[in-house]
């Protein structure tokens, strides 16, 4: 992505970081990334008054979010922001963290985390030059229509956050990116981690060959079906569906029972699959999914979402593996991940830290960041790359 590198320009204020309760990790390696970018690229520029805080050993800043006995909080900024152009990263979703009330140890549900992101807002007063929410699993993004008599949260999220001030939000595969037409005059960003889930399985699976005759995209849904068709079509490979069969009689843990998932779609005997969908929640669909396309003769079985929730545990993944119905689960980092499922022989983690990098990089100068939104140069390369290297390996 070298690429990407831009001409110097004035950014639009000092950049600061605060990573949220659970995303200390990301955070350090994004500021790594932009550390070592800038000394390297404009270390000159240091003693520059225009670019005051350019280079600097950390762009972190230190924000808590104390509680009481009772489980109340407040947001505190350890430094001062005024005129810094700010970046918060905050995961809703991270349940490894915890909290004591009435001595309990309590773990943080999504509405904890987007409380205590709009506490540090809060505690900021306005005195930030501007403010950018990077939240990479949008807050009840799943809850982004309403088909009955019921509240639109997501909306309500997107709107409360600019009303606070917020200028930017910048999230990763949403579920429904129309959500943003609650926020229409209001920056939002739904980022699409195409290349580097690319990376990663050529990285891990070396002998993947990407052609037609050995390769085929599979969506899980009718809603997975745009991210599949842009794989489809930059790989030159076969897309096929399954759609689901639901019961609407009935509504169990929050939604109506899948019957059965039928499929649309070419033959697939001796192929590799790539499932591709936004999420992994209980993982009952896609563990469906990949029994049917075994018994339909397909080869191996890799299953790639940007957010592996993995609610319901890990054990049927384990036997799913066990039984050969799949080959390798890929998730990224910007959720969190248990010990567990790190430790597990089928799982890859993607490392979205250097795309979030670039992203705040360019964000800070006010450079368009278009090209890391569609990748298609670099995915060739790496294509051309892996063709190359399999070509000299016969």
């Amino acid at each position: 992505m070298q690429e990407q590198i831009h001409e110097i320009s004035i950014p639009v204020g000092m950049m600061s970081l605060i990573g949220m309760k659970g995303c200390e990790e990301i955070t350090t390696k994004v500021d790594q990334y932009l550390v070592e970018w800038r000394s390297q690229r404009h270390g000159g520029l240091m003693n520059d008054a225009d670019f005051k805080g350019y280079c600097s050993d950390t762009y972190q800043l230190r924000a808590e979010c104390p509680r009481f006995g009772t489980g109340e909080a407040k947001g505190t900024l350890k430094e001062s922001v005024r005129g810094h152009d700010l970046y918060i990263l905050t995961d809703v979703f991270n349940y490894g963290v915890t909290y004591k009330m009435y001595g309990m140890d309590v773990p943080m549900s999504p509405d904890d985390h987007y409380q205590d992101l709009k506490r540090v807002i809060a505690a900021v007063s306005g005195k930030a030059r501007r403010i950018n929410v990077i939240m990479p699993m949008l807050y009840e993004g799943r809850q982004h229509r309403r088909t009955s008599r019921e509240s639109l949260d997501c909306a309500l999220c997107l709107q409360e956050l600019v009303s606070m001030g917020v200028d930017n939000i910048i999230t990763f595969d949403a579920h429904d990116p129309r959500v943003q037409n609650a926020i229409p005059l209001h920056g939002f960003e739904s980022v699409m981690p195409y290349y580097q889930f690319l990376k990663a399985i050529v990285n891990t699976v070396p002998d993947i060959v990407f052609d037609r005759d050995h390769l085929m995209i599979i969506s899980p849904d009718e809603g997975a079906m745009s991210r599949c068709m842009y794989y489809s079509s930059v790989l030159s490979v076969d897309l096929g569906m399954f759609y689901k069969r639901r019961d609407y009689s009935v509504i169990v843990n929050g939604r109506n029972p899948i019957v059965a998932h039928e499929f649309l779609g070419d033959n697939v005997a001796g192929k590799d699959m790539i499932v591709v969908d936004d999420m992994i929640s209980s993982g009952e669909s896609v563990l469906d999914i990949a029994v049917k396309l075994k018994k339909m003769g397909a080869n191996r079985i890799f299953i790639c979402t940007t957010f592996g929730l993995f609610n319901a545990g890990l054990e049927k993944f384990d036997a799913a593996y066990e039984r050969g119905e799949i080959s390798r689960v890929f998730t990224t980092n910007v959720v969190y991940r248990t010990p567990e499922l790190l430790k597990r022989e089928w799982y890859t983690s993607v490392d979205l830290s250097k795309y979030i990098a670039y992203i705040v990089d360019n964000l800070n100068h006010d450079q368009s960041i278009s090209n890391l939104l569609n990748p298609v140069h670099r995915i060739n390369k790496l294509l051309e790359r892996k063709r190359a290297e399999q070509a000299a390996q016969r």
